[in-house]
This record gives C-alpha cells, structure tokens and sequence, in this order.
C-alpha cells in the first residue's frame, strides 16, 4: 500500500493578464478567455529556472510535513520545459533541498508527467520509503519563443506542484493507477529544442475528451464505483471547455472538477500538482472519500489515480 501524505506548490510572483500578452499575439482579452477560460498567468523571472521552481514546491511540501530528509529515498521531477538536454533537474533539485541520501530521477514529459510520476511512485513507495514527487513548468519559455505562435501562446503559465508519497502512512491511500501511451499522436503536440510549439488544436481536444474519461473510467470500475460518487476530480488544467466536458462525458458536476485555469493558465505537468494542493489546503476531509487525479498530454500520454481518503 502506498499514500499522498503531503501537497506544496509554487506560482512565480509576476501575473500576466490577458491584455498584456493579447498585445504580443494580436487577440483580444476577450477571445483568449472565449478559446481557453484563461485570464491570467504566472511568469517566472528570469532568473528561475525549472529547477528553482521544482525546489521551491519541494520547499512547501515537506514543510507541511514531519517527514525527516534522511527518510526520503526518491525524488521524481517532471518537466517538459528543463533549460538543456542533461543534466535534467533532478539532482540538483534534491541537492537544493538536503535530500543528498535520496536518488533522483527526471521524467521529461508535458501535461502528463506528473500523473505518470504519481502511479510510479505508488509502485516504488515500497522499495523507496518516502518519494518526494515533483512538476515544474516554465512555459512562458515556449509561450514567448520566436516566431510567437498566436494559436497557443496565450494558454501558458509557469509553475510547480509536489506531493510526498509514503509506503508508511498518509492522509489519502492510493487505491488504484491507470497510465496508457499512444505514440500515434506524437505529432499533434511537440515542441523542438529551439522551434516553437506546434499543435493541433481540434485533435488534441479530440482525444483528451475520449481518453480521459476512459481512464477515469477504469481504475473507478476496477474498485466498483460510478463517477458519482467521487467527491472532486483533481485533473489536469489545460482548457476550461475540455474540463467541462470531461465531466459532462462522465456524467457528474462540472463543480466537481475545481479548476484553477484562469488564474494560472495551462502550467502543463505541474498543473494537477497545483490544483490539488488548493483544493486540500485547510480542507478537512473525512474518511472514507474517493478523490481521482487524471491528466492528458502529448505523446499522447494519459492517466488517471484512484486514492480514498482515511483517517490522520
């Protein structure tokens, strides 16, 4: 068995609204939120990288709990935003944090990584003890990268999320994963070393709205449960209209889904970090609840997590 015991997250503190970055793409504010339900990001400075992020999220995740550093044998950071090839911000994020007994690993995938991260560290928990898991985002680097792209340069902010992961003990039990692949997607969402995004919108959508709800799907029919009787889906912030119709597919609330979307925009794989760390902060969650985590990107990469809440 394997649990979630502790969230952190990190936002830059410069916001960017629609107006100032409509101005670079030649859209109005209005058509922005009209395409994405976005109002504003966040935008690192410069002088915070990938991996400055990471650490700053790994900061408030183990400051809210008691776990000690010595007891933290894995440290997993996603990213599909790192500054150079290798080293990835692994080592350096557990250097910064004190975590000098722990292995790190990178995992560079966008949007879905930290799904990924999350069902990997479930299996590892075991072997590892305590898996201090990771996503940071600096988007405004592929946002603002030239030529801009006036398609999706308005969608991006910059982020991180983190979780801690234990085999000991916890607040939320991860009952169940799904993760799946589909490499004949590849093209619909890619970002080169130094050429801008390059997406195609409708088919993303496309297929974030048939296979996020299937996976949703999969690891609630594996524990016999309908979609209504999970209390809140903690899903990847990619476009307010795709979240919405997630939950429209699955039949339950859209207020089940809390989105954070315009206030951060898309932060890709730290985004279901994030969202989920506001959504359990100071909340008092009684036993018993079911609460999925789910996210989509390319690849196409996608997944969901199953965990229910227990007793402190």
């Amino acid at each position: 068995m394997s649990f979630i015991r502790a969230f952190g997250s990190y936002l830059p503190s410069r916001v960017v609204k629609n107006e100032e970055i409509g101005w670079f793409i030649g859209r109005t504010p209005e058509w922005i939120v009209g395409v994405s339900g976005i109002e504003q990001r966040r935008f690192a400075a410069e002088y915070e990288d990938v991996a400055t992020l990471a650490t700053h999220a790994g900061e408030c995740c183990l400051k809210s709990d008691h776990t000690p550093l010595k007891d933290i044998g894995l440290v997993i950071v996603t990213s599909g935003t790192a500054g150079r090839s290798f080293p990835g911000p692994a080592a350096t994020v557990a250097e910064k944090l004190g975590l000098t007994r722990a292995a790190a690993v990178d995992l560079p995938m966008a949007s879905a990584g930290s799904i990924f991260a999350l069902a990997m560290a479930r299996d590892l928990a075991p072997r590892y003890g305590n898996i201090l898991v990771i996503g940071a985002e600096k988007m405004s680097t592929v946002a603002l990268r030239q030529p801009i792209n006036r398609s999706s340069a308005a969608l991006f902010g910059d982020g991180a999320g983190a979780c801690l992961v234990s085999a000991r003990d916890g607040f939320l039990e991860i009952v169940d994963s799904s993760l799946h692949s589909d490499g004949t997607g590849s093209e619909d969402l890619r970002l080169g070393f130094i050429s801008p995004l390059e997406m195609r919108g409708r088919s993303v959508i496309r297929n974030a709205g048939k296979k996020l709800p299937a996976a949703i799907r999969e690891v609630l029919h594996h524990s016999d449960l309908n979609p209504k009787e999970v209390d809140a889906y903690l899903v990847h912030q990619a476009n307010q209209h795709v979240i919405e119709a997630v939950a429209r597919t699955l039949g339950t609330e859209k207020e089940c889904f809390p989105q954070n979307i315009r206030e951060y925009g898309n932060t890709s794989s730290a985004s279901m970090l994030i969202v989920a760390e506001e959504y359990f902060r100071d909340r008092q969650v009684k036993s018993g609840r079911y609460f999925v985590f789910a996210a989509f990107g390319a690849g196409y990469h996608w997944g969901a997590v199953l965990t229910k809440s227990r007793k402190a």
